[in-house]
C-alpha cells in the first residue's frame, strides 16, 4: 500500500528469500468464516457488490461520508474516496494475508528461491511436512505433481499454488538433492504448518537480548513469552526489540505484547469511531518483562500495531524510542467477508495511544499522494538527517506530557526518542542495478553457498568477510549477467557489497538468526539503541 524508499526496496530484496509481507490488514479479522472461496451468483454483476460495500460504509465507517456519491465508481475508487487504507482484497488475497496474520498455512513447508529458472529450496521448516519426507536445503524442485516448474520462468505466484494445498491432500515432488546425479520422487501430504511471528532472538551481549517481531499475528505475544523465557535463562536483563518494517496486524496481538511490558491497570489503547463506541485495553499484569530495560526500534515502515505498541511504550515512559519516525497509520480496520471469498477492510475507528494521541499522517491531499509520501519524506531529506523536523510536526501545536515530563506529539506517527538517520553510504546507480537484477544474492545462492558451511560461518560470524578470491568471481559473475561495471561506482559501493553478500549467506546457511546477528554487527540503530540502555 505504501510506495517504497530506494532504501526500502534493498531491504524488500534482501529478504526476499523468505520475509513474508505483511501489512494493513487490519486489527478486527473474522476468522475461519469468510476466507473460504464458495461459488456463489450473487455477484455475477458487480454492480450489487458495490451496492453491499455502499450499505456497509454506512452501517459501519468511521467518519460521515456521503454515500450517494459513490455509486458510479468502480469499487477501487470509491474505497480510495474514504481513506488510503479502506480497501477491497479479491479472494485470493483475502485468503493469503489472512494465513500470513494467523502464523500458519497449508503445505509442505520449505522456503524457496527462484534461481535461474529452478526452485532452490533454501530452509526447510522443521517438524514440517517436507522436513519429515527427507527435503533438505539446497535441493532443486524440478515437478510438483506432473507440472514441470524448474526451467520455465514461472511467476512466484503460480509456484506458490502448485505447492501448497489443503491439509491431508498429497502432493508429489520430484527434486534434485544436493550433490545427487539423478532426479528423487517423494510423495508429500500437506499439512499445517506454524510459522513463528519472532525472527530472531538471541544475545548481543552477556545482558542485553534482540528479539524482531515482523508482524502482530494472532500468536505473537505467546512467541514472544516463549523467546523471553528461554532468553533469561542466558542472561537477559535487557531488551532490544525490532519493530522496523513492521506493518502490523491484529490489535489484540499489540495488545498481548504490551501487557508483557506494562503494569496492571494501565491503559494501551483505546479505539473510537462514529459507529464504534471508545473502547479502552488495559494491561492485566503479570507480565514476562515487566522490569527489564527496554529499547523499541523503530522506522518508517512501522504502522498500525507497531505504532500501538510504541505509542504505549513512549506515553507510558517504559522503555525508549529509537529510529526513524513511524509510518502513521492511526484507522483500524475490520474486515467483512462476501460469499466469493473475497473481503472488505473497512475502517471502522481510529486509535488514541494513552495520553490520547492520534498518529494518523494526513490523507487530505489524495490517495496518490499519501502513497509518495515516504519517498518524499527521503526526498526531503528527512530520513537522511537533512531536515529532521518534518512538515507534520511543524504543524502540531498540541504537546501531550508524560509523566516523566517528555514532550510528545500527536499526528504523523510516533517521533522516536532517538533519531538515527539512514545512512545511504555507497548507495549509487551501479549498487541499484545489482540488487534490481538479483546478481548479489543469485551469487550467494550459486555459487558462495557451497564454498562455507553453517559450522565455519557459525565459528566466524563476528570477523568473517569474502575474500579476494570470492569478489574477483562475483565480478565475473557480474559480467556473466551482462551488467557493466562501472569501476568508481562499484568501488564506492564495496563495503555495503561484502557486508550484503555476508548477511545474505548466514541467511541461507544460519537462517533468520543468523542473518540477524550478521547485520546487527553494522546497524547503526542497533548499536544506538545498546547505547541508550547502558
Amino acid at each position: 500500500m505504501k510506495k517504497n524508499t530506494r532504501f526500502n526496496i534493498l531491504i524488500a530484496l534482501t529478504y526476499s528469500v523468505t520475509l513474508i509481507g505483511g501489512m494493513y490488514l487490519g486489527f478486527k479479522f473474522l476468522k475461519d468464516q469468510g476466507f473460504k472461496v464458495e461459488k456463489s451468483t450473487r455477484y455475477a454483476n458487480n454492480n450489487q457488490k458495490v451496492e453491499d460495500i455502499i450499505h456497509i460504509i454506512n452501517k459501519n465507517y468511521v467518519d460521515d461520508v456521503n454515500a450517494d456519491s459513490l455509486h458510479h465508481l468502480p469499487i477501487d475508487s470509491l474505497l480510495h474516496q474514504l481513506d488510503p487504507h479502506s480497501m477491497y482484497l479479491p479472494a485470493t488475497k483475502a485468503f493469503e494475508l489472512a494465513e500470513t496474520l494467523e502464523g500458519n498455512f497449508e503445505g509442505i513447508g520449505v522456503e524457496y528461491y527462484i534461481l535461474n529458472d529452478t526452485l532452490l529450496v533454501t530452509n526447510v521448516l522443521k517438524d514440517g511436512p517436507a522436513f519429515f519426507a527427507g527435503v533438505k536445503q539446497g535441493d532443486k524442485i524440478l515437478k510438483v505433481d506432473s507440472n514441470i516448474v524448474s526451467g520455465r520462468g514461472l511467476p512466484r505466484s503460480e509456484m506458490i499454488g502448485k505447492i501448497r494445498g489443503k491439509k491431508g491432500t498429497p502432493v508429489q515432488i520430484t527434486l534434485l538433492h544436493y550433490g545427487a546425479s539423478s532426479p528423487a520422487v517423494l510423495t508429500i501430504k500437506r499439512g499445517k504448518v506454524e510459522v513463528s511471528s519472532i525472527d530472531a532472538a538471541y544475545m548481543l551481549n552477556t545482558e542485553t537480548a534482540y528479539i524482531r517481531i515482523s508482524k502482530f499475528g494472532a500468536n505473537t505475544d505467546e512467541d514472544f513469552v516463549d523467546a523471553v523465557k528461554l532468553l533469561k535463562t542466558k542472561g537477559m536483563k535487557k531488551l532490544v526489540l525490532d519493530l522496523r518494517d513492521n506493518g502490523g496486524g491484529y490489535l489484540n496481538a499489540a495488545t498481548g505484547l504490551a501487557n508483557q511490558f506494562l503494569p496492571e491497570n494501565k491503559l494501551i489503547v483505546y479505539t473510537q469511531g462514529k459507529h464504534e463506541p471508545r473502547t479502552d485495553y488495559f494491561a492485566t499484569g503479570g507480565g514476562e518483562f515487566e522490569q527489564g530495560k527496554l529499547a523499541v526500534l523503530i522506522n518508517e515502515n512501522s504502522a498500525s500495531a507497531s505504532e500501538i505498541f510504541a505509542g504505549a511504550i513512549q506515553d507510558l515512559d517504559r522503555g525508549v524510542i529509537v529510529g526513524r519516525r513511524s509510518f502513521g497509520k492511526g484507522l483500524v480496520q475490520e474486515q467483512f467477508p462476501f460469499e466469493d471469498g473475497s473481503a472488505l477492510n473497512l475502517t471502522i475507528a481510529r486509535y488514541y495511544t494513552p495520553l490520547g494521541r492520534s498518529i494518523q499522517k494526513s490523507y487530505k491531499k489524495g490517495y496518490a499522494a499519501y502513497q509518495h509520501e515516504l519517498e518524499d519524506r527521503l526526498n526531503d531529506g528527512e530520513l537522511t538527517a537533512k531536515n529532521v523536523k518534518t512538515k507534520d510536526s511543524l504543524q502540531k501545536t498540541v504537546a501531550f506530557v508524560t509523566q516523566g515530563g517528555k514532550k510528545v506529539f500527536g499526528g504523523g506517527g510516533i517521533q522516536p526518542d532517538v533519531y538515527v538517520k539512514l545512512d545511504t553510504t555507497g548507495y549509487n546507480k551501479f549498487y541499484a542495478t545489482l540488487i534490481n537484477k538479483k546478481i548479489l544474492i543469485d551469487f550467494v545462492f550459486d555459487v558462495l553457498s557451497d564454498r562455507y558451511t553453517p559450522a565455519y560461518l557459525a565459528q566466524t560470524l563476528n570477523t568473517f568477510s569474502i575474500n579476494d578470491n570470492d569478489y574477483r568471481d562475483f565480478l565475473k559473475y557480474i559480467q556473466s549477467k551482462n551488467v557493466t561495471i562501472d569501476v568508481k561506482q562499484l568501488i564506492a559501493s564495496k563495503p555495503i557489497i561484502y557486508n550484503d553478500l555476508k548477511v545474505m549467506l548466514c541467511k541461507y546457511h544460519l537462517g533468520d538468526v543468523g542473518y540477524y546477528k550478521a547485520h546487527n554487527l553494522t546497524d547503526n540503530v542497533v548499536k544506538q539503541a545498546l547505547a541508550s540502555l547502558q
